[in-house]
This record gives C-alpha cells, structure tokens and sequence, in this order.
C-alpha cells in the first residue's frame, strides 16, 4: 500500500484552476525569473506603478515565484 498522499480534487477551487490555465506570455522559466527578480523587487519597491509584463505574466502562473517576489518586495519596503 502506498503512503504517498493523493490530493483531494475538492481542494481544487475555481482560483487555482484560473491560475493553472493562466496564460503566461512572455513566458519565463522559474531560473529567468529568479535571475530577474532583486531588479524587479527593487523598482516596484520604488515604483509601485512599476510594470515588467514579462514577471507579470510568469508571478500569475507560478505561486512558488510570486510568494518569493512578494516577500521580497516586503523585505525591501521595510527598510
């Protein structure tokens, strides 16, 4: 028997299927969009009108991204 953990399709809500389908174009890969991200955290920081479609597009569809772009943004914004 496995132990392995089977995902309940109830915790699927609407959001997270918007946010699986989003479209991503310009697409980033992960790795780009970590290379991109202290530049980016920085001119939102001091732009908060600041617009890079580009990581746009990518923190719509990628949670992991989007948590480590918004901590950053934080970070940054406390100092």
């Amino acid at each position: 028997m496995s132990t392995t953990p089977h995902p309940d399709p109830t915790d699927l809500t609407p959001r997270h299927v918007s946010a699986l389908l989003q479209d991503t174009t310009p697409w980033l890969s992960c790795e780009e969009c970590f290379e991109r991200m202290d530049t980016y955290a920085e001119a939102v920081v001091r732009d908060p009108a600041h617009t890079d479609e580009a990581m746009a597009a990518h923190l719509r569809g990628c949670a992991a991204c989007d948590e480590e772009a918004q901590s950053l943004v934080q970070l940054l914004a406390a100092q």
